[in-house]
């Protein structure tokens, strides 16, 4: 992988992370607006595997890793603006030892999946590729 591929796709997963964070800390209140919110996020993650697979065209493993990546930076976020947050609000009696387990634990809970989903789906692509350009070799 040339440097510059493998600054684009950082480039894409930080951009795509600041957007999940913005989405997640925005999208804050009533059931209605966190379903805005996973909404607005499951979008921008079949927007980022699309990029991955039909502009960069990187293997299902690249793409499904890169957009993992994105999604475990953008919880990261998530969690250190929940910390600063408490850190600064006038509520008392936290756990902040929980505040800094969420730093690890959130980005680790939703790349997990979100891995296994873009592998899924990006897998997918790829084998309806292939048989649609075999379809089309054989009229």
């Amino acid at each position: 992988m040339e440097t510059t591929d493998r600054r684009s796709w950082v480039l894409t997963a930080i951009l795509v992370a600041i957007v999940y964070c913005a989405v997640g800390v925005v999208f804050q209140g009533p059931f209605g607006w966190r379903l805005a919110a996973w909404l607005v996020s499951a979008v921008g993650y079949v927007v980022h595997l699309a990029y991955e697979h039909f502009r960069l065209r990187n293997s299902s493993r690249a793409a499904a890793l890169h957009a993992a990546a994105a999604v475990a930076l953008g919880t990261f976020g998530l969690a250190l603006a929940a910390t600063l947050h408490r850190a600064f609000s006038a509520v008392s009696g936290a756990d902040f030892r929980l505040y800094a387990l969420a730093l690890v634990a959130w980005p680790i809970l939703t790349a997990l999946p979100a891995f296994v989903v873009g592998l899924i789906i990006t897998s997918a692509l790829a084998r309806f590729e292939m048989h649609a350009h075999i379809a089309d070799r054989l009229r």
